[in-house]
């Protein structure tokens, strides 16, 4: 009886690879199917079944946005291949890098671009993602407060941003934020006062007036209290801008009352994506409506952002809008809370956990 030759040794993988095994199974919060038929769930992936990319990325955080308990539902519009991994924002450790501008053993942020949504996310211990995405850790943020501020963060950020840049400064008067009981109306009330702005929270849950006031707002009023002289095609001139999370009716009572010459950045739809107006709030009041999109902003924007973010939010405050953690197999329930309107602030999930 002869016995079989010893196998070859597993050649060194030669990809800047740090003791990541590519036959080694990882878990990840995996959808699969179309249209009516989708069935979600924890299940093992292996690194082949990530996509093509120059980074990759062992995930320690991730956190649960809108746009990944939509991805779950059956009929959505948003996924856009299966099976998917979850999870539009991540934040980890690279652990194998193409890329010379991308060193291995450093902590990064990646979100938006086809993340999560046509391509797997960050609901996994493993992601891979074209260098282009990557964003460093900026100096002073922890990998925890990073995810704490994810997409949700980036969002108020850049609506602030463009706000400043279409002439927005502390003094100018008070400043709206609706639906600002959710992850990005918080954020934009703690980075707004932050920086020094006179922030009045709108949200339809008034009993979040203590929350919002303890993330800086100067005053909370309902959702009913935007709609002034409704009789008048112009309402008085309230608001010397306003971050919009909701959209639809919400969004035009807004543009009804900014002061002259005052911007609104919208980002939500949450209200409808319809907008019922008419042109005398740009015509009359020299109004403008300026659009936020993150997915698609530029990468070298997406990193000057990041580190404004980085100096502007206080560590406290960061750590005060995280409502809880989860694992993976925590996910269901916690995607349905977000859908059903049923979170303040912030769940983080990690994924290895």
């Amino acid at each position: 009886m002869t016995s079989s030759p010893p196998s070859p040794p597993r050649p060194t993988p030669t990809d800047g690879t740090r003791g990541v095994d590519p036959d080694d199974r990882f878990p990840a919060f995996v959808v699969r199917g179309a249209g009516d038929a989708l069935r979600s769930g924890v299940a093992d992936l292996t690194r082949d079944d990530l996509p093509e990319g120059d980074v990759l990325v062992e995930v320690t955080w991730s956190a649960v946005n809108y746009k990944d308990a939509m991805v779950t539902r059956p009929g959505n519009r948003v996924a856009r291949t299966s099976p998917l991994v979850p999870g539009v924002d991540l934040v980890g450790t690279v652990v194998a890098s193409d890329a010379p501008a991308v060193a291995v053993g450093s902590v990064v942020v990646v979100h938006g671009y086809d993340l999560g949504v046509a391509r797997h996310g960050g609901f996994a211990r493993f992601a891979r993602v074209p260098s282009e995405w990557v964003v460093p850790l900026p100096d002073g943020l922890t990998a925890r407060r990073a995810a704490t501020l994810g997409t949700a963060g980036f969002t108020a950020a850049l609506s602030l941003h463009r706000l400043e840049h279409h002439g927005l400064r502390p003094g100018d008067g008070p400043v709206l934020v609706t639906g600002a009981s959710g992850g990005v109306g918080g954020m934009s009330v703690a980075l707004c006062a932050a920086r020094g702005y006179e922030v009045v929270a709108s949200t339809g849950r008034t009993s979040e007036g203590a929350h919002l006031t303890g993330l800086g707002a100067t005053e909370v009023i309902g959702r009913d209290d935007l709609v002034a002289a409704p009789d008048r095609t112009l309402g008085p001139e309230r608001w010397a801008g306003a971050i919009d999370c909701v959209g639809g009716s919400t969004l035009a009572a807004v543009l009804r009352t900014l002061r002259y010459g005052a911007a609104v950045a919208a980002s939500g739809l949450t209200g409808g994506s319809a907008l019922e107006t008419s042109v005398y709030p740009f015509i009359v009041r020299n109004a403008a409506l300026l659009g936020v999109d993150t997915v698609a902003t530029p990468i070298a924007e997406r990193r000057a952002v990041w580190v404004e973010m980085a100096a502007a939010f206080p560590g406290e405050v960061l750590d005060s809008l995280v409502e809880g953690e989860v694992g993976l197999a925590g996910l269901p329930d916690a995607l349905d809370s977000i859908l059903g309107g049923r979170v303040r602030g912030r769940t983080l999930v990690r994924p290895g956990g």
